[in-house]
C-alpha cells in the first residue's frame, strides 16, 4: 500500500449512528431512488472509514477532509460522474448534519462539485434495430417460452424508452390495452403514463397468452402472480437478466456491447428524428429536467451535420 493512501478504519460509533440516521433523513419522502440512496450511504461510509483515524464526530470533519478525500479518489482514475455524485453524497451530508444539530458548521458549502464529463449516448441503428427484431422473432415459437418474453421485453424497451429497472418493475396490471399505454414507477415512485406502438403490443400479448402460462405452470407455487415479466422458476424478472440479454443481441452489431440503456436512448433520438417535440419526449422518458432530454438533440445533430458533410456538394 502507498505511503499516501490511507487506512479505512472502523468509523466511531458516533459517526455510524449518523450515518445510520442520514440514511434514514434520505428515505424518509425526499423522492430519491433506492439506488441513489445506496449509493450515498455507501460514499459517506467510505470517507467515515477513511477520516476514522481523525476523527470520532461528525463536528470534526473539515473541508480539508472533504477536499483530501475527493482527491485521492480522483488520482486513483475514477470517472467524473461518479465524483460528482462522491461530491454530491459529501455535501448532502454536511448540510445534514449542520441541520440536525451534530455539528456546527457545513465544510460542504465550499466543497465544489466537479461537473460530469457529458458524452453522447450510443443509439442503434434502425438497421440494426430490425436485425435484432428479425432474430428475438425467429428464436420467439410457441415451444419457446423464455424467447416469447425475451422479444417482448426488447419492444418494450425500445417501444417506450423506460429504464431497466421500470421494465422489470412492471406488474400485470400496469398494462392497459385498450389505449396502449404503460404506467410505469420511475425514480422517487413517481408514476407517469407511457404509450407504446401495435408491435410492441403483439408481443406483449403473445407473451401474455402463449408464454408466460408456461412459466407457470412449471412453478404453480413460486410464481410471482402480480409480476408482468417472470423467469422460468417463477420470479420476477430482474435487471441483471435484462441486461444480459441486451448486451448479446448488440454483441457484434456496430453499436458493440451495450446495456438496455442504449434502446432508451435509440428511443429517444429515433423519436426526435422523427419530429417529435422534446417535451414530449421529455415525460416519456421521465426526465426531470429538461436539459437531461437536450442531450439527445446533440445526437441527431450530430447525425444531421454528418449527413450534410457526405451528401452536399459543397460541404
Amino acid at each position: 500500500m502507498s505511503q499516501n493512501q490511507p487506512v479505512e478504519l472502523t468509523p466511531s460509533a458516533a459517526m455510524l449512528a449518523a450515518l445510520a440516521a442520514f440514511e434514514t433523513h434520505l428515505s424518509a419522502g425526499r423522492g430519491l431512488s433506492p439506488n441513489t440512496i445506496k449509493a450515498y450511504v455507501t460514499d459517506v461510509s467510505s470517507f467515515m472509514a477513511e477520516v476514522a483515524a481523525k476523527h470520532a464526530e461528525p463536528s470534526e470533519i473539515t473541508l480539508d477532509d472533504l477536499r483530501d478525500w475527493l482527491w485521492r479518489l480522483s488520482e486513483s482514475g475514477i470517472a467524473k460522474s461518479s465524483m460528482a455524485r462522491k461530491s454530491a453524497s459529501l455535501k448532502a451530508f454536511t448540510a445534514w448534519a449542520l441541520k440536525s444539530g451534530l455539528a456546527a458548521t457545513d465544510p460542504g458549502l465550499r466543497l465544489r462539485s466537479p461537473k460530469a464529463a457529458r458524452t453522447l449516448p450510443k443509439v442503434v441503428s434502425r438497421e440494426t434495430m430490425g436485425g435484432i427484431f428479425e432474430h428475438l422473432q425467429a428464436l420467439a415459437t410457441d415451444d419457446n417460452p423464455g424467447g416469447i418474453q425475451d422479444l417482448a421485453m426488447v419492444e418494450l424497451l425500445y417501444a417506450t424508452g423506460i429504464r431497466v429497472s421500470e421494465l422489470a418493475g412492471l406488474n400485470l396490471e400496469d398494462i392497459d390495452y385498450g389505449r396502449n399505454i404503460l404506467r410505469v414507477t420511475g425514480k422517487g415512485d413517481k408514476q407517469r403514463m407511457v404509450p407504446f406502438g401495435a408491435p410492441a403490443l403483439a408481443a406483449l400479448s403473445r407473451w401474455i397468452q402463449v408464454g408466460r402460462p408456461q412459466f407457470e405452470a412449471a412453478v404453480p407455487v413460486a410464481t410471482d402472480r402480480s409480476a408482468l415479466l417472470i423467469t422460468s422458476r417463477g420470479k420476477r424478472v430482474g435487471v441483471r437478466q435484462v441486461y444480459a440479454l441486451v448486451a448479446s443481441l448488440l454483441e457484434g452489431t456496430p453499436t458493440g456491447v451495450a446495456g438496455p440503456h442504449a434502446l432508451r436512448h435509440s428511443a429517444a433520438t429515433h423519436l426526435l428524428d422523427g419530429g417529435a417535440d422534446l417535451r414530449a419526449v421529455q415525460e416519456l422518458l421521465g426526465h426531470a429536467s429538461l436539459g437531461t432530454t437536450q442531450i439527445y438533440t446533440h445526437v441527431s445533430i450530430d447525425r444531421l451535420r454528418d449527413g450534410y458533410r457526405n451528401a452536399h456538394p459543397r460541404a
